[in-house]
């Protein structure tokens, strides 16, 4: 029997490692050396981006040795043979499977089948500045934290997409978390992506494979629980592209609501005001709504101040934005908040129970 893909590219990519001083750090252009760097990214449909994600961590400016390691979940498009391809050019692509397709368990496979202390965490869509890593390592040294990461740079083509983007960089929009509104470098709860010491995610056992969805925060929480630092540098910036329309921006913000309760619910006391204000307002805007159409007017006033705080700071933090997208800003803020809260308040109990294993799913 012929092995499979899956084995002939790990096979050829152990040979390749064999024949590398792969681990041994390179010296800069004085007495330094940089530790080696391993980049775990797991991608699922990305046929769009892959490449260009990929390429822009070949391309680091860093004097140490990186790999990059692929978990690569069942896709519909050629997502895979993209991967694929790119490994045959380029001896440092590493490509393992993610059967699941879920992102903490191809984050889990992908840290396994990486060699070096320091794990970068990148997505499949982000595309990275090239001092990027460069940054990462020396924060990291410089600070003792476990774990370091920067600023979510949001960025839209589209009249939408600036909207979107310029709600999810501004306090109106997501609060005051450095990673999306920027800030002084210090520590944090948690940071955008990631660069680990690998001892670190050894100590708290890899990510919640339960937590389809907030798998950053609650891993950052247990790194912080078990005496470790998770530090925000302004240095580190990665771009991000924002949701192309309302119903996907409405997807994405509903089930962060929901996780967001699943992290509160299995660590208590990490619920601050920030994660209660979008619940607190859909209850209150609907009891006032309810109210007003039942013959008590006074009840609108709390729909509708809402409604003229988002029109009144569209007006605010939408300065500079071509008009086709200021009209949109009051409204995507409206649905940041609200599915956000509805996604809290309707979030199951059941939701992040570990569930049965599929036959060829385990990560273990």
């Amino acid at each position: 029997m012929n092995p499979s893909p899956h084995a002939q590219s790990a096979t050829k990519q152990e040979t390749k490692r064999e024949t590398q001083h792969a681990v041994k750090p390179r010296s800069d252009s004085g007495e330094r050396t940089w530790p080696a760097v391993s980049v775990v990214m797991p991608v699922l449909n990305e046929q769009r981006h892959l490449a260009d994600a990929v390429r822009g961590i070949l391309t680091q400016d860093y004097p140490g040795e990186l790999e990059l390691v692929l978990a690569v979940g069942p896709s519909r498009d050629r997502t895979e043979e993209i991967a694929r391809k790119l490994a045959t050019e380029d001896p440092r692509v590493l490509v393992v499977a993610n059967p699941t397709g879920r992102t903490p368990q191809g984050l889990n496979i992908a840290i396994k089948a990486s060699q070096y202390s320091i794990i970068v965490r990148v997505d499949g869509h982000s595309l990275l500045p090239a001092d990027y890593v460069r940054a990462g390592v020396e924060t990291m040294e410089e600070t003792g934290a476990d774990n370091v990461g920067g600023i979510m740079a949001a960025e839209g083509v589209t009249a939408f997409e600036k909207a979107v983007a310029r709600a999810m960089t501004s306090k109106l929009g997501v609060g005051n978390a450095r990673f999306h509104t920027g800030g002084e470098a210090g520590d944090v709860e948690t940071v955008y992506l990631g660069t680990f010491r690998r001892s670190a995610l050894d100590r708290v056992g890899g990510y919640d494979e339960t937590f389809t969805r907030a798998q950053d925060w609650e891993m950052n929480h247990r790194i912080r629980q078990t005496g470790g630092r998770v530090f925000f540098t302004p240095r580190m910036r990665v771009t991000y592209r924002p949701r192309p329309n309302l119903r996907a921006l409405a997807k994405q913000y509903f089930h962060t609501g929901r996780w967001r309760r699943v992290v509160g619910r299995e660590h208590q006391g990490t619920l601050n005001f920030r994660y209660l204000a979008p619940p607190i307002a859909v209850v209150a805007m609907a009891a006032g709504a309810v109210a007003g159409a039942f013959g008590f007017w006074p009840g609108w006033i709390v729909p509708g101040g809402y409604a003229a705080a988002m029109i009144a700071g569209a007006a605010v933090e939408g300065r500079g934005l071509p008009p086709s997208a200021w009209l949109r800003l009051p409204l995507v803020y409206a649905t940041m908040h609200v599915t956000w809260g509805v996604g809290f308040l309707t979030s199951p109990p059941r939701l992040g129970q570990p569930s049965p294993v599929k036959p060829g799913e385990s990560v273990q």
